[in-house]
């Protein structure tokens, strides 16, 4: 893991497209601002781990299909 340290208004590059501002510092509160392109996706980490693990229990569980009362009738020839 690296380790920086940065004032208000200061940013971290991530490559050549990905920045991260301090935004704020509060008491034990940082806000952080992250620019990236669109097709990066953004979460915290209690949110990503929250997606992963809905993704493992759904891929788990057996699919349920809708009834969809059809009925099927043929008329005599």
């Amino acid at each position: 893991m690296l380790i920086l340290s940065r004032k208000v208004n200061e940013k971290i590059m991530i490559g050549e497209d990905i920045s991260i501002s301090i935004i704020e510092i509060q008491g034990d509160h940082i806000r952080l601002g992250v620019d990236a392109p669109k097709t990066v996706k953004v979460f915290r980490q209690e949110v990503f781990d929250a997606i992963k693990a809905q993704n493992k229990a759904a891929s788990q569980s057996p699919p349920v299909f809708p009834d969809l009362n059809l009925r099927v009738t043929r008329e005599p020839l």
